[in-house]
Formats: C-alpha cells, structure tokens, sequence
C-alpha cells in the first residue's frame, strides 16, 4: 500500500504576546473541518525531554537567565530531539503540523537580539533542521506596548523573555520583520493587532493555500 504523502509543516512565529497560541488553536480547528490530521506542538518543547529544557531556559535555577550562545545550544537540543521524536514521524504520516516557535525564534531571540553570531546561529539550524523546513511561517506582528497589555492580563508568572525591557521585545519585532522581507516565499506577516476572529481570518487565507484544491 502507497504510504501517505507527506504532512505540511507550518511554524507561528513572533513576539510574547502576539497571539500565536490562539491562532494555533483556531488554525486547527479549521483544517480539522477540511478532514486533515493536525498536530499542535511548540518550541521549546513537544516531548518530554524536550519540555524539560524548556523549564531549564524559561525558568532557569536561581532566577539567572543562560548567556545567549547558551540558550541556542540548548534550544538546538530540545529540537533536535523534537524533529526526530514528532515533527518528522507526523510529517511523514501525512500529518499536518502547527509549531508554536521553531528555528526562527532562535534566529531571533539569541541571534538577533542575543548576539551570538549569525554563522553560530546559522550552522547550528543547518545541522539540526537539515530539510525540514516550514511550508509557511506566520509571523504575528503588533506594537510593543500592546503585547505587553495582552501578557499582563494573562494569568501566571512572567517568564525570562518576558521579564526583558522594551528596548529588547523591539529589537525581538524588528529582527521579525526582517526574517519576514527577507524570506517572502515561506513567511507572511499578519496583523496581530487585531482581534482574534480578524487575525485567524488573514492566516486561513495564506494557509488555506497549501491544501489540494479539490478541499479548498
């Protein structure tokens, strides 16, 4: 028997506070209407080793953030061991999966913002990602002081990215917009100022184009 061709990988990316674990959630739901298989997963995290460094980065012993080159090697790590253990086996059993944060956000927060260098960076993604790349990364984009309104109505403690000044959740924007004009094909940024009902509505149209054209 054929095996099932393979799933689409689709990645959330942007700032905290942004919106992606809503638009996850309705993005499911709606190709979940159109008969796919979807898989919800996030980074860091997605299997049981890998959510433990997620613990480690977010709420490191003693309260003290890891240097930069410190959080890409472990982030590296919890994906490396997410690829092997879910995204790939999903994918190739004709899943579709929906990330919460993948490899740009570690372009990003420790390469970007972080300053470790962009070879580091680069190198580390190329072994560890090889071919599994997005289809389509959605980066949400909104104002700073509004992210920030949305992450303090939202219950629980602030994590080590959140706890960050303004100055460095700007930087965290910029350096996604530059991610998103520079690679037009696999990204495309949404409007996460709106409301929620908008913003999922703008994403469906841009996803909604990687389904065959007999469900669209």
């Amino acid at each position: 028997m054929d095996s099932p061709a393979r799933g689409r990988f689709i990645t959330l990316e942007g700032g905290e506070g942004t919106g992606k674990s809503t638009l996850q959630t309705a993005l499911r739901d709606r190709l979940v209407e159109q008969g796919v298989d979807v898989v919800l997963t996030r980074e860091p995290g997605g299997t049981p080793r890998a959510e433990a460094v997620r613990n480690l980065v977010l709420t490191p012993p003693g309260g003290q953030a890891f240097s930069p080159l410190a959080e890409a090697l472990l982030m590296n790590a919890a994906r490396s061991e997410h690829l092997e253990l879910l995204i790939r086996p999903a994918l190739a059993g004709g899943k579709w999966v929906i990330c919460d944060r993948f490899a740009d956000s570690t372009r990003v927060y420790q390469g970007l913002s972080g300053q470790v260098p962009a070879n580091v960076v680069r190198n580390l993604e190329d072994h560890v990602v090889g071919d599994t790349k997005p289809d389509l990364t959605l980066i949400l984009d909104a104002p700073v002081s509004l992210a920030t309104e949305r992450r303090a109505a939202r219950a629980g403690a602030a994590d080590v990215f959140e706890k960050r000044d303004s100055a460095f959740h700007e930087s965290v924007r910029r350096a996604f917009a530059s991610i998103a004009q520079s690679e037009p094909l696999r990204c495309r940024l949404v409007d996460a100022s709106r409301t929620a009902p908008e913003v999922a509505d703008t994403a469906w149209a841009h996803v909604a184009r990687l389904l065959p054209v007999s469900t669209r």
